[in-house]
């Protein structure tokens, strides 16, 4: 089953030339498969259309309806994987939330584009064949949730987009990547160890929203008090720091978010705008409530965040979470 929510995978220049400036989520799921007309001889395709938006502007609630979608597809003995068309933005955290809330061994792959489908050096068709032969891969059963983008196979949880434009955009800079694909046989060299899909313990089936987590970047003289304050007058229930270095706060933010730890107005998470690496408490840290990313991007320690508060407002489970998924 391919699910298709857009992204510059289905996108449309004005001329083949172009690889910028053209209008993402323009083609549909079915015109994607026609100019592969190869898949026909390896795999049959069932298709679907969730949404055709640029993935910039992906919502919780196509996150939430993907996910049921695919928890009940995946319960049909006839559907041996699902592939997910999206765009490359924000596919990362599309594919790090559907790895904590998809209940099922089953292979589930996302894949995309760094070009429009129009473009002459096009790479959506080659990354859509790769992500169906992974999908439809004995091998690729109880990995998790997957990205599949020029050629390599990488974990939903380690994957991040590192370049802005360049096909090979797609890295997993802490644990590598999971192994490759040539001309659609599947090598794989690593596997996840973090727990993942049926070894978690959240389950979205009966939400229709998620908790309010939002980011807050620091940085020199930082003044984003500010910004906290509005993001509490808003509705947040969480904050993820994208911290200096290894998850340094300036002092100004920092003593704002230690007085609302002691008030237990939310719940603070340290990661690192650096993209790689750990992010370690001091014992005077753990002390105040603080929760560790540990090597989580901002954009993920969020989506964890998030599921956690669905589960808990105990500081110390959502830190258990973090060392687990």
């Amino acid at each position: 089953m391919i699910l298709a929510t857009g992204g510059t995978i289905a996108g449309e220049a004005k001329n083949k030339l172009r690889t910028t400036d053209y209008k993402s989520g323009s083609l549909s799921v079915e015109l994607l498969i026609e100019a592969i007309p190869q898949l026909q001889c390896i795999v049959n395709i069932q298709t679907k259309q969730i949404a055709n938006i640029d993935s910039a502007d992906m919502t919780d609630l196509i996150w939430l309806k993907l996910a049921k979608t695919i928890n009940v597809l995946l319960k049909d003995s006839e559907i041996d994987g699902i592939v997910i068309t999206h765009g490359t933005d924000t596919m990362e955290e599309t594919a790090y939330f559907l790895s904590l809330v998809i209940k099922s061994d089953k292979p589930v792959v996302l894949t995309g584009a760094m070009r429009p489908a129009t473009a002459m050096s096009a790479d959506g068709p080659r990354n859509l064949y790769n992500a169906i032969s992974l999908a439809g891969n004995k091998n690729a059963e109880a990995k998790g949730v997957m990205i599949v983008m020029n050629d390599r196979i990488h974990s939903a949880r380690e994957a991040t987009k590192m370049h802005t434009l360049n096909v090979e955009s797609f890295q997993s800079p802490n644990g590598g990547e999971m192994g490759y694909i040539i001309d659609g046989k599947v090598f794989f060299k690593t596997i996840n160890l973090k727990l993942h899909t049926l070894q978690t313990p959240f389950n979205i089936e009966r939400l229709d929203s998620l908790p309010k987590v939002d980011i807050v970047y620091s940085y020199a003289n930082d003044g984003s008090r500010v910004a906290i304050e509005a993001f509490l007058k808003a509705g947040a229930k969480g904050l993820v720091i994208a911290g200096s270095g290894a998850g340094s706060i300036h002092k100004n933010q920092k003593e704002y978010l230690i007085e609302l730890l002691k008030e237990n107005k939310l719940q603070v998470v340290k990661s690192s705008r650096v993209g790689c690496g750990m992010v370690l408490l001091s014992e005077e840290e753990n002390t105040q409530g603080f929760v560790s990313a540990n090597d989580l991007n901002p954009q993920k320690a969020r989506i964890l965040l998030m599921l956690s508060l669905t589960q808990t407002n105990n500081p110390r489970k959502i830190a258990e979470y973090f060392e687990k998924f």
